[in-house]
């Protein structure tokens, strides 16, 4: 098996601090830390499970971030 290429790595941040942020001051956030993609996301949505790294996901309900995961 050849061996994994070298991935970058993700920025040093708590994720569990984007929880209850409104999602434009959590984007801002997210940008100013280093994450190159941010994406916001409905309760429920339906995504992909390939990880891409220096993705910051958040899923967002009434412009409130209530959950935020890495890919």
């Amino acid at each position: 098996m050849a061996p994994l290429p070298h991935l970058p790595s993700d920025p040093d941040d708590d994720l569990e601090a984007y929880v209850g942020l409104a999602e434009p001051e959590a984007v801002h956030r997210a940008r100013s830390r280093g994450w190159t993609d941010v994406r916001s996301l409905p309760p429920h949505t339906i995504v992909t499970l390939e990880y891409r790294a220096g993705r910051l996901n958040f899923e967002v309900d009434g412009g409130v971030v209530r959950r935020c995961w890495k890919g």
